[in-house]
């Protein structure tokens, strides 16, 4: 079966063929019909601090969508033909346990979401991560209602999905983004100002930002910029480690949390939304043979949107 394997941090990601998975016991069989890729993807090959979340070797892959082709023991509430996507906070999938770069995966029970009708496979995948880690910050750790106004750093595949989710709130979005090909996107989805910095909105007295690119200066320009006692998200893991400016915090009260991951409520909302268009992603998709070279293009920065691999034939 056709699968890619992380080694080790500073390798890269190994092509390679494995036995098929069985189901057991409470588990089921997808087969991965898309799995996307993430900013974290590149992260596991830079820094060893990841080593301590994973298994090696292992299959990556977090964010999968398929149909579900063989039921384990004790599996009651799904059957084979059920599409499926797979919520990826337990095992964690694709990093302590094989993930979606596998033509079929194994997942437990209790991590599958149905996929409803009108959403593709693609859409499913990318919902598994950017859309549940995206309402997760954004209605978790966030707390945005209506009338706030909402600080957005970094509009990929996670940032324009906060953006759009917190706009559907009927909060105030500010999205600070250095590429201006997608600022017409960003409007487009509810932005009422776009600029390569944050720390362009320092005026406007946000009341949240959230930083869904965590690469440390963004994550000290949002504390510099939020309003008085207001709130900053951590999400994104560009870097793990960031220097900050502690006087800004102290001063200005500020509150700095982090956001990981999030509920399978948070995927069955996305996929809700995405089924009736209230939320259309961009996504770039490529064939699964494509996978390590996808990576080099979201380290170079030259993806538009969620990157998501076709993983089945044809």
């Amino acid at each position: 079966m056709k699968a890619w394997h992380f080694v080790g941090t500073h390798k890269p990601f190994e092509r390679v063929d494995i036995e098929e998975p069985t189901a057991g016991p409470g588990k089921v069989v997808v087969d991965v019909q898309a799995a996307g890729l993430c900013h974290s993807d590149v992260g596991i090959l830079e820094d060893e601090k990841w080593l301590d979340l994973m298994t090696v070797p292992v299959v990556p892959g977090h964010e999968t969508a398929g149909v579900i082709s063989e039921v384990g023991e004790g599996v009651t509430d799904w059957k084979v033909g059920d599409k499926v996507a797979v919520w990826p906070m337990i095992g964690p999938f694709g990093y302590g346990v094989n993930g979606g770069w596998e033509a079929r995966a194994e997942a437990d029970q209790d991590q599958l979401v149905a996929i409803p009708e009108g959403v593709s496979f693609e859409q499913a995948a990318a919902a598994t991560d950017a859309g549940m880690t995206s309402a997760g910050a954004v209605f978790g750790k966030g707390e945005v209602k209506a009338g706030m106004k909402v600080g957005i750093i970094g509009y990929g595949g996670l940032g324009q999905i906060g953006a759009r989710l917190a706009h559907l709130e009927g909060a105030e979005v500010y999205v600070a983004e250095i590429k201006e090909d997608v600022w017409d996107h960003a409007r487009e989805n509810g932005a009422v100002k776009v600029a390569k910095s944050i720390t362009e909105f320092k005026d406007d007295q946000l009341d949240v930002i959230i930083d869904f690119a965590g690469f440390g200066t963004t994550t000290d320009e949002a504390i510099r910029t939020v309003k008085f006692q207001g709130r900053v998200v951590l999400v994104g893991m560009g870097r793990l480690e960031a220097t900050i400016d502690t006087n800004a915090l102290i001063l200005g009260q500020v509150e700095l949390v982090g956001s990981n991951g999030g509920s399978k409520e948070n995927i069955a909302t996305v996929l809700k939304w995405l089924a009736e268009g209230q939320i259309e992603p961009t996504l770039t998709t490529i064939d699964f043979e494509e996978i390590a070279d996808g990576v080099g293009r979201l380290e170079r920065g030259e993806v538009t949107g969620r990157l998501v691999a076709r993983v089945a034939e044809g």
